[in-house]
């Protein structure tokens, strides 16, 4: 067994390089064989387990926006917010010189939550002025003013509540800063990306848009077909 403490790289270049040295260089005797264990090795299993818990999680997700609403439309609608949040945590870990680690995919997780959650105070608030009778312009610009204010202060709670974990150097510093990186820089793109596109692109998404997004002035057709009665 040969034993080595990685430091100042990520473990998964370090394994790749080791790798490729070793066939390079070392000739393995006939009925031997390399095992790479210990930690790479379960990094390897919970990568495997990502693959399938992160495309699990997406899709509950969109189920439990297609329950509240009964829309595909306005849960896609919703569910732009995780590509949002998505760019910001990448970005965030290029700029931090990061690797995208497992730490870092559980972090994506915890993100699509809380930006979906955020898009979802957005929506709802809409929806319910379009419901009421609002015409639909009027109803998005009075619905994303008055919920500004909760959706600053969700993302600001998250994000500094992570600000620690993105800064620490103690024990199990290595997992924390690239989750805290992901969640803090996920929600800044997130937050900001989606208070423009969510009103800017609501009308589109809306199911009943056909009818609840016609502000046509009754006066005025009133006006336009009044001359025609007075002719007959």
């Amino acid at each position: 067994m040969v034993q080595a403490n990685v430091r100042n790289r990520d473990l998964a270049t370090f394994v790749a390089d080791a790798q490729k040295a070793v066939a390079d260089q070392v000739e393995i005797p006939r009925g031997y064989f390399l095992e790479w264990g210990g930690t790479f090795e379960n990094m390897q299993s919970a990568t495997q387990r990502l693959t399938v818990v992160v495309p699990v999680a997406l899709v509950l997700i969109f189920l439990l926006l297609y329950g509240t609403f009964q829309s595909v439309k306005l849960g896609t609608l919703i569910f732009l917010s995780v590509p949002l949040g998505a760019m910001g945590g990448i970005l965030a870990l290029w700029l931090r010189d990061m690797n995208l680690s497992i730490s870092a995919g559980v972090g994506f997780i915890a993100l699509s939550g809380v930006a979906v959650l955020d898009g979802l105070v957005i929506v709802s608030a809409i929806r319910q002025r379009v419901e009421n009778g609002e015409p639909m312009r009027q109803a998005v610009a009075e619905a994303s003013m008055s919920r500004l204010r909760p959706v600053l202060m969700t993302a600001l709670v998250a994000s500094l509540g992570f600000i620690p974990m993105a800064f620490s150097t103690g024990s199990g510093a290595d997992v924390q800063r690239p989750l805290a990186t992901v969640v803090i820089g996920g929600l800044v793109t997130s937050t900001c990306l989606k208070l423009l596109v969510i009103p800017a692109t609501y009308a589109w998404f809306d199911p009943g848009r056909g009818q609840l997004a016609n502000d046509v002035d009754p006066l005025v057709e009133d006006d336009e077909t009044e001359p025609d009665s007075q002719d007959a």
